[in-house]
């Protein structure tokens, strides 16, 4: 019985002592806790220390209200998502972004130096900033303000940082990287981009040079500068090897119709001041010229490329295209803007097509062209099949109306559209900026046919009917089409080729000071 009492005894001690020792970690484990909590007052005297980053303060501030603890650091110091946004803020200028990184030597440090020591408020914060520094930049781009100034207004989604780094905070512990979806575009250019910063990295490519007296050079030709074209189609990839010769051969032919095919030009297989004009643009140069376009990518949405069917024009490449199901279904060259009538950047919907339209002229060209050729001639009008409707001129339908036979209607407070034309001859420029800024499109019947076969049924020969019925007559959609009036200089195929066009209006040089801004 003794012995009973004993073992119970000795039992009820260990319970106690097991008891206390769970208590006393407990009692450790939210002291360690507590050690963790951020001192949101001190918050505003680190933003006065680094005051670059005074435009995520704000969000920083919210944040760290909603959460009150540490981010970035965990019982073992650096959480591993900090070392990967370390490495990425490292890799901005392979997203395009050669900018200037704020603070960079003491965000440095934090990771080299002891970087498993206990949590620092002065080190949470700059990571936290840096998040937001880099998340604006390669995830949002320029603000909504900033790039309608670029005379952009295709819509744009707001994106917010911190509502993205609340969702992260979730599970930030086991993140390895940082996932954003980018229009498709985007990632064909960084992929183009990274071959011409190899490129660059080992010395970029010399000039080409074409003797004056010399227009063109021919296969069979031989010349210095058949050997400089053929190292420089070498560099950027349009032939295998570089075997020095002068002689135009084969080899050479080959890579200038590659290089052609990939810039949507016809050098018609032979050495010319055009080639060796656009071959002895700079390798930095291009890299800048894919750099804002790649920006141009972070202002488009990413569901375009689920879209089923829209149609999109891109101003300098003088080209429509029509989607379906995520593939180009038709391609036609365009006549745009010229640069006192620039085509606004904007989208819309087509609602509606009109067949053997009217041509109301607008009241600009009416004052500047039409009444001053009324003045010197009484039968201008007549002369131009136009007339007089409730106090504005028209244009009567036909095979001179400058609308053509159909014309593609997205209502829009720019009043542009697309549609036919009877001066067929500008589509074989090259350049092709001659419109009062609505798009003119070479297939537009090719075009009509296609929405009207798939939204009703016609064939060829009824759409053809209805374009030369001699009086206007419409046919509203069922199915609106989204319609992308939009601005590359730069479109890349996602294999690193990428095709170059004029800057058509001037608007890369301003884009490209801010996002290489020193």
């Amino acid at each position: 019985m003794k012995h009973k009492y004993i073992l119970i005894f000795l039992m009820c001690n260990l319970w106690m002592m097991s008891r206390a020792n769970s208590m006393n970690h407990v009692q450790k484990q939210l002291q360690e806790n507590a050690a963790v909590q951020i001192d949101t007052t001190k918050i505003a005297a680190f933003f006065e220390t680094y005051p670059k980053f005074s435009p995520y303060q704000a969000q920083v501030k919210q944040l760290y209200k909603k959460h009150g603890d540490y981010i970035w650091y965990d019982e073992k110091g650096l959480i591993e998502f900090a070392y990967v946004l370390h490495k990425q803020v490292g890799q901005m200028r392979e997203e395009g972004l050669p900018v200037p990184i704020p603070y960079e030597m003491e965000f440095t440090k934090i990771f080299e130096q002891n970087p498993n020591k206990n949590p620092n408020l002065e080190s949470e914060l700059l990571i936290s900033c840096m998040y937001c520094f880099y998340t604006t930049k390669v995830f949002s781009g320029f603000t909504i303000g900033k790039s309608e100034e670029t005379g952009w207004y295709l819509p744009r989604e707001n994106a917010s940082n911190t509502a993205y780094l609340d969702t992260l905070v979730q599970g930030i512990g086991s993140k390895k990287e940082f996932n954003h979806d980018y229009f498709s575009q985007y990632y064909a250019l960084k992929q183009a981009l990274k071959k011409y910063l190899e490129i660059e990295k080992n010395g970029g490519w010399k000039m080409v040079k074409l003797e004056k007296e010399i227009k063109s050079l021919h296969q069979g030709d031989s010349s210095t500068t058949v050997q400089e074209v053929r190292n420089r189609l070498f560099l950027e990839g349009f032939i295998s090897q570089d075997n020095a010769s002068f002689l135009f051969d084969q080899t050479i032919t080959d890579g200038i119709s590659a290089y052609g095919t990939i810039q949507n030009h016809d050098f018609e297989n032979k050495i010319t001041q055009k080639l060796i004009e656009m071959l002895n643009v700079p390798v930095e140069s291009r890299i800048k010229t894919i750099s804002v376009n790649m920006e141009r990518c972070r202002w488009i949405s990413p569901k375009i490329d689920t879209a089923q069917e829209y149609i999109t024009v891109n101003i300098p490449s003088f080209r429509l295209l029509y989607y379906r199901d995520g593939k180009p279904f038709l391609v036609s060259k365009v006549v745009v803007g010229k640069e006192f009538h620039k085509t606004i950047v904007f989208s819309g919907s087509m609602s509606y097509l009109a067949f053997s339209p009217y041509w109301n002229v607008p009241a600009s060209i009416l004052k500047k062209e039409i009444l001053p050729n009324i003045k010197k001639n009484p039968n201008y009008l007549e002369n131009q099949h136009m007339e007089w409707h409730d106090g504005q001129v028209r244009q009567k339908p036909g095979g001179s109306n400058a609308l053509g036979y159909v014309k593609f209607m997205f209502p829009n407070s720019h009043n542009i559209y697309l549609h036919d034309s009877p001066s067929k001859s500008f589509f074989n420029k090259d350049k092709r900026a001659f419109s009062h800024g609505c798009v003119r499109v070479e297939k537009a019947r090719e075009l009509a046919i296609a929405i009207m076969e798939k939204e009703a049924n016609w064939s060829a020969q009824k759409v053809d009917n209805a374009m030369h019925l001699g009086k206007e007559n419409t046919y509203v959609l069922q199915n609106k089409i989204p319609v992308y009036i939009a601005y590359f200089t730069a479109w890349a195929d996602g294999s690193g080729n990428i095709a170059f066009y004029d800057d058509l209006y001037n608007r890369d040089a301003a884009l490209a000071k801010v996002l290489f801004e020193k």
